[in-house]
């Protein structure tokens, strides 16, 4: 399959890119696959309506298909014709975050998506996106397109078009490229379906900023015990990983040392992710730096590209620091226990 690649320049007037936004729909609405950027990573999206487009993208990322996919829409006014009640709690989650990394579960009206979509379940999840590209797509289709991360199965999320087309040139379609993504990692998935509303995937909004609009919501209790069967799309499988095994590290940059020391007496070539500050300090076989432990929003901004660069380099084992559960950190933490498998060392 030929993958085409537009290049639109996020930053300038959308409509000077009209006739790549317009080949970019019209291959969606043909029911074909194609990578696009959002505000947290690149989505690979397909008509949310039609199974036979939805098939391509489980085949495109080799990903099983009782995962549900999220939906992304163009504006909260479409929701009348997807979902069969918006719950109050909703109401005021849309007010605050949409557009944003924000997305909800509702229950899906009958007739609508395809099952595979849903993954048989009786809810959906929806999002809007806040990125100008998307956004364009989108309003271009004037279909719901189903979009998860457009990487291969279990392998870190792309926030680059580079990353997409790495890991699926010759399998979609083709890939809008919009430049880098800014937050970093996925949405916040938040299911309104119940009460109180739970959190089944921390991400780009905080449960602290959750809580301050609509008061109480639960946290899904596998997200604090890495078991069990998540109800969250992108959260049943093993994700984010790097092809070198990763584990987790706790204690001080001393400690840290210690580990790749040890681990390279045992004849090991010994990967690091390590934050700015605690760089400079560490002597390993390969160092990648993400982001400032003083601002964690820049270390979720860096996350995927410091796990994907390990896959160039020669090394055994990665071994990275950890962060406070706080915040943000709750996402950075989720995607790296994930990437190591729960492994602390």
């Amino acid at each position: 399959m030929n993958t085409y690649t537009w290049n639109v320049d996020k930053n300038v007037d959308i409509q000077k890119s009209y006739p790549q936004i317009r080949q970019a729909a019209e291959l969606l609405q043909r029911n074909e696959v194609v990578a696009f950027p959002t505000e947290t990573v690149y989505g690979l999206g397909a008509n949310a309506t039609s199974s036979e487009a939805v098939r391509k993208i489980y085949e495109a990322k080799g990903r099983p298909s009782d995962n549900p996919l999220i939906v992304h829409i163009d504006d909260k006014r479409q929701l009348g014709d997807l979902v069969a009640e918006i719950p109050a709690s909703a109401y005021l989650l849309m007010d605050e975050f949409w557009p944003g990394p924000l997305t909800i579960i509702f229950a899906k009206k009958p007739g609508v998506f395809s099952d595979i979509v849903t993954a048989g379940l009786d809810t959906v999840a929806i999002r809007v996106p806040d990125h100008p590209v998307a956004r364009a797509i989108l309003h271009e289709t004037n279909l719901p397109i189903a979009a998860p991360s457009a990487n291969r199965s279990g392998r870190p999320s792309p926030t680059t078009a580079h990353h997409v087309a790495t890991d699926l040139t010759g399998r979609i379609a083709g890939i809008v490229d919009g430049g880098p993504t800014g937050v970093g990692v996925e949405s916040t998935v938040i299911d309104c379906t119940v009460t109180p509303p739970m959190i089944l995937r921390p991400g780009g909004v905080t449960a602290e900023q959750i809580r301050e609009v609509i008061g109480d919501v639960s946290i899904d209790p596998s997200l604090k015990e890495g078991e069990g069967a998540p109800k969250s799309p992108g959260m049943k499988y093993t994700h984010y990983a790097p092809e070198a095994p990763v584990y987790l590290v706790e204690g001080n940059v001393q400690r840290l040392q210690q580990l790749i020391d040890r681990k390279q007496a045992e004849g090991m070539k010994v990967g690091v992710m390590s934050t700015r500050e605690a760089a400079s300090d560490l002597k390993a076989d390969v160092v990648v730096t993400c982001g400032s432990r003083e601002d964690l929003s820049t270390v979720a901004r860096d996350l995927y590209e410091a796990l994907r660069h390990f896959n160039e380099t020669d090394v055994d084992i990665i071994l990275s620091e950890t962060f406070s559960k706080e915040g943000i950190g709750s996402a950075i933490m989720n995607r790296l226990e994930k990437a190591a498998g729960y492994n602390y060392l």
